[in-house]
């Protein structure tokens, strides 16, 4: 019950946060989009959950243009180093399994610099 409380109110702040054109992306908004990835990519589920999966479609939505992207890479960069626990394959594989043609992977030693 409250995992599914915590996914809901996620997915609320993802809708909240949706970037308006003309402003920059903020941590903020990326890490609220994947909050409720943190248990798939931790280890602690097979698949991501639909509320992750929506969530790494709005940060897709949110990396449009060459900067955002980069910020967007930066912001995913910074919350993957924030856990000790964090699994490489499962953070690379987080988009194809949701179904989503990323720009930014998912990794703790990605150069955001480079991100076209």
């Amino acid at each position: 019950m409250k995992g599914g409380v915590v996914a809901v109110i996620a997915v609320l702040a993802i809708f909240a946060l949706v970037v308006k054109p003309g402003q920059a992306v903020t941590c903020g908004q990326v890490d609220a989009a994947l909050v409720p990835c943190i248990s798939y990519l931790t280890g602690n589920g097979d698949s991501p959950s639909p509320a992750c999966c929506s969530g790494v479609k709005a940060v897709k939505g949110m990396a449009q243009t060459l900067a955002d992207k980069r910020a967007c890479c930066s912001c995913v960069k910074a919350a993957a180093n924030k856990y000790a626990d964090l699994k490489d394959a499962a953070a690379q594989s987080l988009p194809t399994k949701c179904g989503v043609q990323m720009d930014i992977p998912i990794s703790r030693s990605v150069d955001c610099d480079k991100i076209n």
